[in-house]
């Protein structure tokens, strides 16, 4: 590459920093109380990525980010509340004060809706707010819950997301009296705000739930706008890695699948064909060809960092491979559609920016 193009390459990612620079002090009340995870490996995050330790000032009103103050004639919650479930079932909700939430993004919902205080216990996948949730009684992974352990704390709500179960598990708590309140989850850029609305009118606060709505819902537009500079979208191919026992490769149908599209770039496994997710395999890889690989934090850990990860046979030999163009997530931030999926989306869309402009400007 010239000095010329080095310049013109710099200058635009530059430009794309700056961008994401005003939208994060935009949504600094969001960030600056704990933080978010930012997404860590070969490609690092945006360097304008608001640390948890920065010096910006802290809301006095709570130290969870997330957090919306009550509005007008909303001081307290309005029960009794009803919603329609995923399933097209009305439940009605009487009490909020004791909620057992069994999901990860839901329980995050909660807490951005400043209801954290009702929730009495959460499940292995609510990892934020940190602080708080490690304090609560866990009652085990959302898909493999057991009535037995959720009644025990006495829930006056049980509230997720459609991935909570086995079926058998939440019919046993509903045949013990208990509102069971389930959400859709689609894999759409629509379901942090679905969600929002569902779970704010189910604790009887419609109108907080329609202010973090739309305030999520702005920071997805700004996300995207941020995607739409990427005029040479990669192939990030995503895989889910549970040491050597599971090894998945993303495709179509799936949250990431989103996620991947929405920041600009090409979803490689839905390219090459898979559906929802299928075994990672050399055939895969070969066919696939990333530019970049995008992986869990939890998943990178779990096969030996970067170095572990291109064991794995013909991930070396692909150009992302090559480059060690690696990105790792949290968990939850990238894939719980939730409260910071606007923040998620800028920060891989600014590092699948990078990864473009190398490309386009070796």
């Amino acid at each position: 590459m010239t000095s010329s193009h080095h310049e013109r390459h710099a200058a635009s990612v530059g430009r794309l920093r700056r961008m994401l620079l005003g939208f994060s002090l935009a949504v600094v009340a969001l960030l600056a109380a704990c933080g978010t995870p930012s997404p860590s490996g070969v490609i690092p995050p945006a360097a304008t990525r608001v640390p948890a330790s920065s010096s910006l000032p802290t809301p006095a009103s709570t130290s969870v980010p997330g957090i919306v103050e009550s509005v007008p004639g909303e001081a307290e919650p309005q029960l009794p509340a009803t919603v329609v479930d995923y399933q097209g079932e009305q439940v009605t909700i009487t009490s909020i004060e004791r909620i057992v939430s069994l999901n990860g993004d839901v329980t995050e919902i909660i807490f951005a809706l400043g209801m954290g205080d009702h929730v009495v216990g959460v499940d292995s996948s609510a990892t934020f707010p940190p602080e708080r949730t490690k304090m609560l009684p866990n009652i085990g992974y959302q898909r493999r819950l057991s009535a037995e352990g959720i009644l025990a704390l006495n829930p006056t709500l049980v509230i997720g997301d459609e991935a909570a179960g086995p079926p058998e598990t939440l019919a046993q708590i509903r045949t013990a009296g208990v509102p069971v309140a389930i959400t859709a989850d689609p894999p759409t850029l629509d379901a942090p705000v679905q969600k929002i609305r569902f779970v704010a009118q189910a604790l009887g606060i419609p109108q907080r739930g329609e202010r973090l709505a739309a305030q999520v819902e702005a920071e997805i537009a700004r996300a995207r706008d941020l995607a739409s500079r990427i005029t040479n979208p990669p192939h990030v191919l995503f895989l889910y890695l549970r040491g050597t026992d599971v090894q998945q490769v993303a495709g179509s149908k799936t949250p990431v699948n989103v996620m991947i599209t929405a920041a600009g770039g090409l979803n490689a496994g839905a390219e090459a064909g898979i559906v929802e997710f299928k075994p990672l395999s050399p055939e895969v890889v070969i066919a696939a060809q990333p530019d970049v690989i995008l992986v869990l934090e939890k998943g990178l850990e779990s096969v030996g960092g970067v170095d572990g990860l291109l064991t794995i046979p013909g991930l070396a030999d692909t150009p992302a491979g090559k480059q060690r163009r690696i990105i790792a997530f949290d968990d939850l931030y990238l894939l719980g559609m939730g409260p910071r999926t606007g923040q998620a989306l800028a920060d891989l869309a600014i590092a699948l920016y990078e990864t473009s402009s190398q490309e386009k400007h070796p």
